[in-house]
């Protein structure tokens, strides 16, 4: 999916850091004080703040624009060098100031964890001089751009002033606003399209509680009213929140299988939106795939980047043989990407236990009907209960699996319950096919999507077709149904 997207140009304005990595080994305690000794080995550095979104789009193969304040002095040589290995930034938006030191966090390590980290940094405003080249440098940045990234990390580039300006500029050109926040309230975005708060700058910005999906959905719309666009809550293990200012809400959960550090993952996850954005694609499928690399992100060690090469294997990683088999947020939000590129979206389902004639007809004339077809299978438990206890015969990963492989079948998903229906309301596909030994008004769903300008469909069956049949001719009993979804 993602090797064949091509990325549009970012302009990302913010606070650029320098990470310091200081590595070694601790096995006594300091005879001066109760304090461990390191004995240094390594001293890493890497791109941070608003350098790290660079990277990270630059990563995914994005064109960026990096704008941000560096000071006149090592940690800006040592910043400009490690810029310089991605290709695809451009730095001439970076402007000195000689009145203040590059902002740059030291961590000081042993083994994988951290001993302390020493900052140093100046967080007022800029000279008047300084930060009108400095917005001079963004509107450049802006006119070449698809996409604006606001990277605010508090160190005094994005004022309220810059901010306006920046977002205004973007705006009247049409172009998209994501904004990383650090504010106790989000009104100084106003205008931008999606701010990325994490649960604790969620929870600042708006006082509300933010531990259930209740109450983060409650909390982002608050936030949302503050600067009048959409809200994506990072929660750590618990995944992510889109709550769109139509109110449409999408919940992702974490895929993440171990977490070493989470030092720069609200950054690739900035980036990552931003990046799937700017080659045409919806915001729900943009947060679904920034949720993947987040949880590539957090398993490394350090502040780091997420390749294309890397996300496009994590894409896949977790998805059965096939490659087809996804979540229904993931379906619901593939759905709306693919009709907003005009593409009609087919619905079907059913157990499909032993692949058999019937299905193959089915699946064909459902395919038949649009550009994309979506194939909702029973689980196992879902199956037993519809069923028997001796059913299934294979299980859901091997149905999935054989279903997906059929070259007419674009996406597989699992449900649990007795009917599709809820995955009928997630994903709201054009149409709706079922074989023809049901009327219309008994197909599930059929309403949701008739409601909704869809329609359904009745394809003729191949009759004597089912796996009961097949199971009771394997047992020398004769065949008694025609379910050809069975």
């Amino acid at each position: 999916m993602i090797e064949n997207m091509h990325f549009g140009n970012i302009a990302i304005v913010g606070d650029v850091i320098l990470d310091r990595y200081i590595s070694g080994r601790t096995d006594r305690i300091s005879p001066e004080a109760p304090v461990p000794v390191l004995v240094h080995e390594h001293l890493n550095t890497v791109a941070g703040g608003a350098a790290n979104v660079a990277a990270n789009a630059a990563a995914l193969g994005a064109r960026v624009a990096l704008v941000g304040l560096v000071g006149a002095d090592d940690h800006a040589t040592c910043l400009a060098r490690t810029l310089a290995r991605w290709d695809h930034i451009d730095t001439h938006g970076l402007v000195q100031d000689t009145h203040r030191q590059t902002t740059t966090k030291t961590r000081v390590m042993s083994g994988r964890q951290q001993i302390v980290r020493i900052d140093n940094e100046d967080t007022h405003a800029p000279a008047p001089a300084i930060q009108a080249e400095l917005v001079e440098k963004a509107y450049m940045a802006i006119d070449g751009a698809d996409i604006l990234i606001c990277s605010d990390y508090g160190k005094g580039v994005l004022d309220d002033g810059v901010l306006e300006k920046i977002i205004t500029r973007a705006r009247a050109r049409n172009i998209p606003v994501i904004v990383d926040p650090k504010r106790t309230s989000f009104a100084a975005y106003r205008g931008a399209t999606l701010v990325t708060p994490n649960r604790q700058e969620l929870a600042r910005a708006t006082g509300l509680p933010v531990r259930t999906d209740e109450q983060i959905i409650a909390a982002a719309r608050m936030a949302g009213a503050q600067f009048g666009g959409s809200v994506l809550v990072t929660r750590s293990e618990e995944g992510m929140t889109l709550w769109r200012d139509d109110g449409a809400v999408s919940h992702v959960r974490s895929q993440a299988a171990e977490v070493f550090d989470v030092s720069g993952a609200g950054d690739c996850v900035v980036a990552t939106v931003a990046a799937i954005l700017s080659a045409g694609h919806s915001m729900e499928t943009s947060v679904t795939i920034a949720n993947t690399a987040a949880a590539v992100a957090v398993g490394k060690l350090g502040t780091t980047t997420v390749s294309r090469a890397e996300l496009s294997h994590a894409l896949m990683r977790d998805m059965p043989d096939s490659g087809k088999c996804v979540s229904l947020e993931q379906a619901a939000a593939m759905a709306r990407d693919w009709r907003h590129h005009g593409a009609r979206v087919v619905f079907t389902n059913g157990c499909f236990d032993l692949l058999h004639p019937g299905h193959i007809s089915l699946i064909q004339g459902a395919a038949a009907q649009g550009d994309k077809l979506i194939v909702a299978l029973n689980t196992d438990r879902s199956v037993r209960r519809l069923k028997g206890e001796s059913r299934p015969i294979q299980d859901e990963r091997a149905r999935a699996t054989v279903i997906g492989a059929l070259r007419n079948v674009d996406l597989v998903v699992l449900f649990d319950q007795d009917t599709p229906e809820e995955a009928i309301r997630a994903i709201l596909p054009d149409v709706i096919v079922k074989g023809a030994d049901y009327r219309e008004d008994e197909v599930v769903g059929g309403d949701i999507v008739k409601a909704s300008g869809g329609r359904v469909v009745l394809v003729d069956i191949m009759p004597g077709r089912s796996t009961t049949s097949l199971v009771r001719q394997a047992g020398g009993e004769p065949r008694a149904e025609t379910d050809t979804t069975a």
